[in-house]
């Protein structure tokens, strides 16, 4: 019997001829990744196990992405913590604010994960790196403290579930996220539990790596332990003049076996939109037009990255923010708001009546620059929805892709960029 990608990752890393799901083992680790919220517990679990020193330097990266630049003093201590445990340690893939961005942008943008690798991250969104043909899921920090003395995980072969997307979309603001919250709001936000999702078929094929980052970044949204697509022409680009270190490219078997294979017709889609308080809560964007808006949120993880940024200021360049909207545009890649300032694009959203700032992670968790008050309601590019996910329990957030946010900021109601 064949196996699938994600199996043949961990055999590789094993040194197995074969895994299979089910079956618990100690598997080395390429990489791994904290944050300034999940760090500090980190850190806290390495010195507990009595390590001196950690596994491997260059192999961890510690990124201040969620309350920073320091909202406030308990976000400057957890920063300073971090930043002394790196100086300490010598680490050098410490990314300071300036020059560090949303993390789970900053760890494919900078190489630090390849094709073939077994990545792990402090944050449950580090399933993004998938779409670099990787396995690559998060976990706690104390399951991630342990990887920074040892280098290695205990971990669980997960099943393996099939996504095949057919078809082309009809209408040229369907993408990646339309993709995906189609597929959560098909199987349910435990449809995929514990499982790998492999991203296949032939809309994946065409879909350009930024796309399939936003697939598998959601994929925890889903229950998933990982998502996947396998190495090609457009991830050979992507990590062209970027990798630390060589791919190790693998593909599944034709007879590998699968928990379930979906099949999902892009070519049906319009625009999708998970309303609250569930990424599963999915319908089609022609049936919210009544739903008045407070907030618009572009930006985090899930669509922040430049072609997101660009694909909205191509909605929202010569027309003005409606006057009961507030509209923030955050990038999440340094690389892409650099780009975005050196085209123009923040000047499209400032006169338009927006915010542009430098990267961070704060509206996303209703940390800072964006907290929902009591009763209002925000549409956003994020990736979660649940109740006070971005500010007060009585507030309410719908998740879309990035034009049908922008068209929504115009019209102050969840609406088609195709309204406009």
């Amino acid at each position: 019997m064949g196996m699938t990608i994600t199996e043949k990752i961990i055999a590789a890393h094993v040194g197995k001829e074969a895994v299979r799901p089910g079956e618990f083992h100690f598997v080395p680790v390429d990489v791994v990744m904290a944050n300034d919220i999940t760090a500090p517990l980190a850190i806290e679990q390495f010195e507990r196990t009595g390590a001196k020193r950690v596994f491997d330097s260059e192999r961890i990266i510690l990124i201040p992405d969620h309350y920073v630049p320091n909202k406030d003093i308990k976000a400057a201590e957890q920063a300073k913590f971090l930043r002394e445990f790196a100086r300490r340690h010598n680490l050098p893939f410490y990314y300071e604010v300036g020059r560090a961005c949303v993390c789970h942008s900053l760890v494919p943008d900078e190489g630090h994960c390849v094709a073939g690798d077994v990545m792990v991250g402090a944050d449950s969104h580090s399933c993004t790196n998938g779409a670099l043909g990787a396995f690559a899921t998060g976990m706690g920090s104390t399951d991630v403290g342990v990887v920074f003395a040892l280098g290695q995980t205990w971990l669980k072969v997960p099943q393996s579930i099939k996504f095949v997307y057919t078809g082309k979309p009809t209408s040229r603001w369907v993408g990646g996220k339309d993709y995906i919250l189609a597929t959560i709001g098909r199987i349910g936000v435990s449809g995929a539990l514990y499982c790998a999702m492999e991203f296949t078929g032939e809309a994946i094929e065409t879909l350009p790596m930024h796309g399939r980052l936003t697939m598998c970044n959601m994929a925890i949204e889903a229950g998933g332990k990982s998502g996947i697509v396998a190495h090609d022409a457009k991830t050979a680009e992507f990590l062209a003049g970027r990798s630390r270190r060589p791919s190790r490219i693998y593909q599944s078997d034709p007879d590998a076996e699968y928990k379930a294979i979906v099949e999902i017709n892009v070519g049906e889609l319009e625009p999708q939109v998970a309303c609250p308080h569930l990424p599963s809560n999915v319908r089609p964007v022609g049936e919210l037009g009544g739903v008045r808006i407070d907030q618009a949120f572009i930006g985090s993880c899930t669509n922040g990255r430049y072609e997101d940024i660009a694909l909205a200021a191509e909605v929202i360049r010569g027309r003005r923010v409606h006057r009961d909207v507030r509209l923030i545009v955050i990038p999440s890649s340094l690389e892409g708001y650099r780009r975005c300032i050196a085209e123009g694009l923040d000047e499209a959203f400032v006169e338009a009546g927006a915010v542009f700032s430098t990267p961070t992670c704060g509206p996303c968790l209703g940390g800072h620059m964006g907290v929902l008050a009591s009763g209002e309601t925000c549409v956003s590019t994020t990736n979660r929805n649940f109740e006070g996910r971005m500010g007060h329990l009585k507030s309410f957030v719908y998740l879309a892709n990035p034009a049908v946010v922008a068209a929504s900021a115009v019209l102050g109601r969840i609406a088609s960029p195709e309204e406009l």
